[in-house]
């Protein structure tokens, strides 16, 4: 296939088959030499109908996820290797990915359209208006303007009961599956370093810390990605087997920022220096004070300036507070009481008559908070947790009532099965309960 090089096409007519916008495509000609149009007598830029499939080309390179740039040196590898790019690249020929028209290209609006595509579980929409996004915007902007907003209002729709779980669920695989793309399409590393990224043991939650992996690969660094609650000795031993320039890891609550924690000694005896990040630390910042480790940020941004800072200067990480002896000792309580605990209560709640499904489901989540909050080494940590879930009753018109009568059951058993040794928790949960308003 014969494609023309004869310039007949003006600026409109190129604007009106691409789809592109006049300013955007002066940009691409004088940073990427790509197209080179020629010019008429009286100087106005004159296009092939090559030149138009090179626009087309590099714009489905787009929707497909690469940045502009890497699709213009995608395009010259291509050219060197003697090859024609619109002849022997055919990723697309089957016609899965189109160019997208231009409506709206607002980002507030194309988040807006993303993001009842996915109330509606409608995944070909959800994939265009990110086709259309990754098009016109980089990377990183469709990423921190459209995908981690979007998830965020829906996070917020779930929480105060306007969205259910489908639905979330249904948006963070999109945009999982959108990250995995992404990373896939990466060049490969162009600088020496390498950073460890993954979740701790108990945090199931990927999506922060994929979008990071991804940021930080296009930064040229080479990375390795754990995934999801990876067990503290594999991540151990992985690192003392690669001997990465830089850990990173990210907790979103608190029982995965207490195996962060214990993951954090480890590392400081490997001598590997970590960084650490996630949404339990911007709840609580006084939690940081319980990490031997560098505090990424409260963004996916200042996370990426902090990453740079340490692999240029890499500086002694801020020392840790100590876990109290006493606290240490209630631990160790409380655990081995844990299972006792656990089915006294089951019991006392049948006994009353009041729905088990419910009581049961927040023994386990009440219970893994108070064991985190005392390897953390501060009871007080878990009312953080306590507020988030009172406040997720509210939107989900589940009574208040129901939290305060599961605490003073859980008081009653405590003090029941250990007597005095289980002070310091009841204490706590009388402290708590006086301040209480549902």
């Amino acid at each position: 296939m014969s494609i023309d090089h004869t310039p007949l096409y003006n600026l409109n007519a190129v604007l009106k088959k691409t789809g592109l916008k006049a300013d955007l495509l002066r940009a691409w000609e004088r940073r990427y030499q790509l197209p080179t149009p020629q010019r008429s007598t009286g100087g106005h830029r004159l296009y092939s109908a090559y030149d138009i499939e090179i626009l087309k080309w590099l714009r489905i390179r787009q929707a497909e996820g690469l940045s502009i740039s890497r699709a213009v040196d995608l395009w010259q590898e291509i050219v060197q290797s003697g090859r024609d790019p619109l002849l022997s690249y055919n990723r697309s020929e089957a016609g899965s990915v189109e160019i997208p028209s231009l409506q709206d290209t607002r980002l507030d609006h194309l988040c807006n359209r993303w993001l009842e595509a996915c109330l509606a579980f409608d995944d070909r929409q959800a994939e265009d208006v990110l086709n259309q996004a990754f098009a016109l915007y980089p990377v990183e902007t469709v990423c921190l303007e459209i995908l981690q907003p979007g998830l965020g209002l829906l996070g917020q729709a779930w929480y105060k009961g306007q969205a259910s779980v489908q639905q979330e669920h249904f948006a963070s695989a999109l945009a999982t599956r959108r990250l995995e793309t992404l990373i896939s399409a990466t060049p490969a590393p162009t600088r020496r370093q390498t950073v460890l990224v993954g979740c701790p043991p108990a945090e199931w939650h990927t999506l922060p810390i994929l979008m990071f992996s991804l940021f930080v690969r296009r930064r040229g660094l080479k990375v390795i990605y754990l995934g999801a609650n990876i067990p503290a000795l594999q991540i151990a031993e992985t690192a003392a087997a690669i001997q990465p320039d830089l850990v990173v890891l990210a907790a979103q609550q608190l029982t995965s920022a207490a195996s962060l924690q214990a993951l954090a000694v480890s590392l400081q005896k490997l001598k590997l220096p970590l960084a650490y990040g996630g949404l339990i630390f911007n709840r609580i910042p006084s939690l940081r004070q319980r990490i031997s480790g560098h505090f990424l940020g409260e963004s996916l941004e200042e996370g990426l300036q902090t990453v740079e800072n340490l692999l240029a200067d890499l500086v002694p990480a801020p020392t840790a507070l100590q876990v109290e002896d006493s606290t240490r000792r209630t631990a160790r309580l409380f655990q081995d009481y844990r299972p006792l605990i656990e089915r006294e209560l089951a019991r006392e709640i049948q006994r009353a008559g009041l729905e088990y499904n419910y009581i049961e489901e927040a023994s386990l989540h009440f219970t893994n908070g108070l064991a985190a909050a005392l390897d953390l080494g501060d009871i007080s940590l878990l009312e953080a947790d306590l507020n988030w879930v009172d406040q997720l009753h509210l939107g989900q018109q589940i009574p208040g009532e129901r939290l305060i009568y599961f605490l003073n059951a859980y008081q009653r058993v405590l003090l029941k099965l250990t007597g005095e040794d289980s002070a310091a928790i009841v204490g706590w949960m009388d402290d708590y309960l006086s301040r209480y308003q549902p």
